[in-house]
This record gives structure tokens, C-alpha cells and sequence, in this order.
């Protein structure tokens, strides 16, 4: 037999392909990896068949024993892919035949290699989703970790970069994990979606055997069954869905970084990154660089290309199945991969981070961060929050000029500003102070943030039942 009359679709040409376009036409070289939810979903194929009487009980017990052998010389090493073969449907397909001869070729029986790869690109995505909710649930237990070590740790919070009020560095960290556990959500709601079978819908009309897909779905853990043979072999939705989540995943990855990357410069000085998360300078050798952070920041743009890769590939196609989709692989592939990764070494670093808080806390003290409270205690003496609002304007301007934060100036100078203030206005204008006071649902006060690191766990825990 020659390599042309190998092919499937071999009676329909008269010339060999061009070796060229042969290479360029194959998708084996990036889509062998998913070998084992090609087996997969041709063992549940199969057993399928059998059951409505298709193939025989002989025939498929021959298909899936050769199909574990199959496995076992793909994961040895053994296999050797075939370009000639295209993909990885069909080298599996012409390794299980030369196995086991004609009971091989009665496998593609009732199917497509349309809603065959359909198929197996949801059972590879069911899997890396589950896989990266729990990296997510990784590093948000080494947030959780670190919030509860630092509950009472003081730093400045920031808007536009600029010292704004004073919050605990665990209420920081508890931020970081809300955003992850929204990704988490969306990857979990986005994976209903992923878990419908096309398997049955073949080329794009559907069979003429009697197939049970209901059956193959249970047999391969799908939800349900896709209720349009065209829409089945063409959607590519829940791959945009999952890419469109794991880039808004990334986003907050490189939101991150950059806090990380800023806090452990000499000018902030806030914490330390492990040795083993960084490099050195071929020329400085004081320097060492945030690497990971800066790489993860990086990578979210290759996320981000990724789903406007996809959104351009499916723009233009008509119903059904065009070869463009084999073009949806290794955008979806690398969008995985580089999740996956980030996600992993950010939980290792988070948990083995320093966080010097003398630093944080000097920085805090800088910049009029209990401004707003000292607002807050005038308002609490009658005086009308823009009325205060000025005060504190005034009495900020000062301290400007007099080198002195809040805290620093003596009741007669505050006094100058309102004689309504008292001495007692020195306990809202601690750092401390200030923290404490935001004791609510959502605040950075110490005991708010161990509350909150209780809840945090409990979700997690009762996720995991």
C-alpha cells in the first residue's frame, strides 16, 4: 500500500499530496497530546457501538485491548507519529488497525474525525480547568497563610500610587485571593460548558446507525449531549470561554506582579522575594531581579493574544467544520500550559515571601495616611464632612510646611484648625488607630481580616466537600 492510499480520504484523489503541503496541513505535531481523551473517547465509542448492536462484543473487547496498547507505546516512547498520517486520530487509528487488523477499521464506525477531535478537546479541557482551580486553591491557601501571619501588620494603601489610608498587609493579601476566587467561579461555571458531548453528531449532520449518545456521555462523565449535529462539530465557544477567563485570570496574576515587583524595589523595600525566585545581572552584581513576577506580567500578554486569536479564528467561518479550527489548538493549548505555570510558582513564592513590616510601617506614616480619620473625628464632633474636609485640607497644608505628619503636631496646633478637637483625637490618628476603627465586614482592622480568614478557609473547605 502505498503512503497516499494510507490516508482515510485516500479513493477520492488521484495524485499524492505535496510533501509541502503535507506538513502544513498536519496538526499531529501539537495535537499528540491528546492521545489519552482520543483513546478515551474511542473506547467509549466503541463499547457504544457494541451496545446497540454495531459492532460485536468480540470486535470491541479487540478495540480497546488494542487501544491500551496503543497508550502503553505512546507513553513509552514507542510510537513513532506519522506526518503522513496528519493528526493524532489517525495515527492512533492506523497503529490500533495494524494491531489488530480489521476490527481496528470498524472503529470510526458512526463518527467523524469533525466531533471526534470536538470531543476530545472538551475532555482535555475538563481536565486542565480542574487542574488549575486547584493551583487557584493553591495559592489562595498561601494568601490565606500569609494574611493570617500578617492580620496586624500595618502598610499604606494606595490609590493613584499615592499614600492613601493605612490597611493591614493580610486585608492586602485577602484582596488577592477575592479576585482569584471569582476566576475560580468563573472556571467552574465556565466548565458546564466545556462538558457536553458532540460525539454523534459525525461530519455535521449526524448517523444513520442507531447510536446512543446519551450512553457515551455517561460513559465518558459528560453532563449531556449537544442538541445540534451542525453546532456540534463547529462550536468553539467554551474554548473562547475558558481563554477569556484564564486572560482575566491573568490580568489579575500581572496586577500582582507589579505590586510585587514595586514592593520589593530598594524604594519601597516592603518585602523579599526567595533567592530562588530570581536573577542577577550579568554586569550589576548587586542587583537581584523579581524574575518570576516580572515574567508572569509578561505572560499575560501572550494570554491575552491567545483570546483574540480564537475570537479572530471563528469570526468569519460558516456552519459547519473548516479546516481554520485546526488553528484553535495551540492558542488553547498555550493558554493552559502558561496558566498552569503561573499559578504554580506564584504559590510557591507567595508561600516562602518575607514581609519586612518596619518597613511597610514607616512608609505608612508618611503622606497624611490618617487624613480621612481625622475627617471622621471632626464629623463626629458636629462639624459637616465637607466642613471637615477643609479642616483637614488646612491642617495637611501645614504639616507640609512644617515637615510634621498628623500625628506629630501638638493639640494647640490642631486646634488652630477646629476648636473642637480634643485630645482625644491622638487615638484616631495612630496608625493603629486607624486600622482598628474600619472593624466591619470587608474593613483591614486585624480582627476583621482574622474573621475573614476563617470564612476564607471554610469556603475553600466546603468547596472541597
Amino acid at each position: 500500500m502505498t503512503e497516499q492510499r494510507a490516508k482515510p480520504w485516500a479513493g477520492r484523489f488521484t495524485e499524492p499530496t505535496d510533501a509541502f503541503v503535507e506538513a502544513f496541513t498536519a496538526s499531529v505535531g501539537f495535537d499528540q497530546r491528546l492521545y489519552r481523551h482520543d483513546i478515551d473517547g474511542s473506547k467509549a465509542h466503541a463499547t457504544m457501538l457494541a451496545k446497540v448492536g454495531v459492532l460485536s462484543v468480540a470486535d470491541r473487547d479487540q478495540i480497546i485491548q488494542g487501544l491500551d496498547q496503543v497508550q502503553a507505546e505512546i507513553e513509552s516512547g514507542q510510537l513513532q507519529w506519522s506526518v503522513a498520517l496528519e493528526d493524532v486520530h489517525m495515527n492512533i487509528e492506523a497503529r490500533l488497525t495494524a494491531l489488530i487488523g480489521d476490527a481496528g477499521k470498524r472503529l470510526h464506525t458512526g463518527r467523524s474525525r469533525n466531533d471526534q477531535v470536538a470531543t476530545d478537546i472538551r475532555l482535555y479541557l475538563r481536565d486542565e480547568i480542574d487542574f488549575i482551580v486547584a493551583d487557584i486553591r493553591r495559592l489562595q491557601i498561601a494568601l490565606i497563610n500569609l494574611a493570617e501571619r500578617e492580620a496586624s501588620t500595618i502598610m499604606p494603601g494606595f490609590t493613584h500610587l499615592q499614600v492613601a489610608q493605612p490597611v493591614t498587609f493580610g486585608h492586602h493579601m485577602l484582596a488577592w485571593f477575592e479576585m482569584l476566587q471569582r476566576d475560580a467561579d468563573r472556571l467552574i461555571d465556565c466548565r458546564k460548558r466545556v462538558n457536553i458531548l458532540p460525539l454523534g453528531s459525525a461530519a455535521l449532520a449526524g448517523t444513520s446507525y442507531p447510536i446512543d449518545r446519551e450512553y457515551t456521555a455517561q460513559l465518558l462523565g459528560f453532563d449531556g449531549v449537544t442538541q445540534n449535529s451542525l453546532d456540534g462539530v463547529s462550536d468553539r465557544d467554551f474554548a473562547i470561554e475558558f481563554c477569556g477567563a484564564a486572560a482575566l485570570l491573568m490580568t489579575h496574576m500581572s496586577r500582582f506582579s507589579e505590586e510585587l515587583i514595586l514592593w520589593a524595589s530598594a524604594q519601597f523595600d516592603f518585602v523579599d522575594i526567595p533567592d530562588s525566585f530570581c536573577t542577577g545581572s550579568s554586569i550589576m552584581p548587586q542587583k537581584k531581579n523579581p524574575d518570576v513576577p516580572e515574567l508572569v506580567r509578561g505572560k499575560t500578554g501572550r494570554v491575552n493574544g491567545n483570546l483574540v486569536a480564537l475570537l479572530t479564528l471563528m469570526k468569519g467561518q460558516p456552519l459547519a467544520y473548516n479546516k481554520d479550527n485546526q488553528e484553535d489548538k495551540e492558542p488553547l493549548f498555550d493558554t493552559a500550559d502558561t496558566v498552569r505555570g503561573s499559578l504554580k510558582v506564584y504559590a510557591d513564592m507567595m508561600a516562602a515571601l518575607t514581609v519586612k513590616r518596619d518597613n511597610m510601617e514607616r512608609a505608612a506614616l508618611q503622606g497624611f495616611s490618617t487624613a480621612t480619620d481625622l475627617a471622621d473625628y471632626a464629623v463626629g464632633k458636629g462639624i459637616a464632612f465637607r466642613d471637615a474636609h477643609e479642616i483637614v485640607g488646612k491642617a495637611v497644608r501645614y504639616g507640609v510646611e512644617t515637615g510634621k505628619d498628623l500625628a506629630q503636631m501638638s493639640l494647640q496646633e490642631l486646634q488652630k484648625f477646629s476648636p473642637l478637637i480634643g485630645e482625644d483625637v491622638f487615638t484616631v490618628l495612630t496608625l493603629q488607630g486607624s486600622v482598628a476603627a474600619r472593624n466591619h465586614v470587608g474593613g483591614t482592622a486585624p480582627a476583621q481580616v482574622k474573621l475573614a480568614v476563617a470564612r476564607a478557609r471554610h469556603r475553600l473547605s466546603a468547596e472541597q466537600n
